[in-house]
């Protein structure tokens, strides 16, 4: 079970995200998005900063399930958001390439429809997590992608925030986002 947090703890969480940012940034440099360095370090930060708050997966058939059916409709808007920037997918193997992803992917969902999204509600309601959720996501690709992806990228968070209320956790927008960054590989 989440711990509480109350509006110190919460606001504490929004700055360790922010900085988990910056090191990402400091970190991978102009090549950020090819960083496999880059984006482990930041899956290391956010899953620091989700252990504090104690959140736990909680995975059940149904948020399986639903998380297949949410990567097949984020299937769509990727082959419209990776024809805006050709060429990101790192080089190297299908294999590695995957592992990162998978880490980061699962890293981010934990935090942010996790222990962020848990902060938030408890502080201001379903609406206010499923608002900040979405607008960190958003925010966390900005230095991937720019501002360009920003729209797209604010409409999975959503999509992935609506599957963390209709299912209770997280489990189901780590399974949507893991598979619809691996399907992302065949689509670039």
């Amino acid at each position: 079970m989440t711990r509480r947090l109350g509006p110190l703890g919460t606001a504490a969480l929004l700055v360790g995200f922010t900085a988990s940012i910056l090191v990402r940034m400091a970190i991978g440099g102009a090549g950020i998005a090819r960083s496999a360095t880059a984006g482990l370090v930041f899956a290391g930060c956010l899953a620091a900063l989700t252990l504090v708050t104690g959140a736990t997966l909680g995975l059940r058939p149904k948020a399986v399930v639903l998380g297949l059916a949410g990567a097949a409709l984020l299937c769509l808007p990727s082959l419209v958001g990776h024809t805006l920037h050709p060429g990101v997918r790192p080089g190297g193997s299908f294999a590695h390439w995957a592992v990162v992803v998978t880490v980061v992917a699962v890293a981010e969902e934990a935090f942010l429809r996790g222990a962020l999204y848990t902060a938030v509600r408890d502080l201001r309601g379903e609406t206010a997590a499923l608002l900040v959720t979405a607008t960190a996501f958003a925010a966390l690709h900005l230095p991937l992608y720019g501002w360009g992806s920003a729209p797209l990228d604010f409409a999975v968070g959503l999509v992935l925030g609506v599957l963390r209320e209709q299912t209770g956790g997280w489990a189901a927008p780590a399974v949507t986002h893991v598979v619809a960054d691996l399907a992302a590989w065949g689509l670039r």
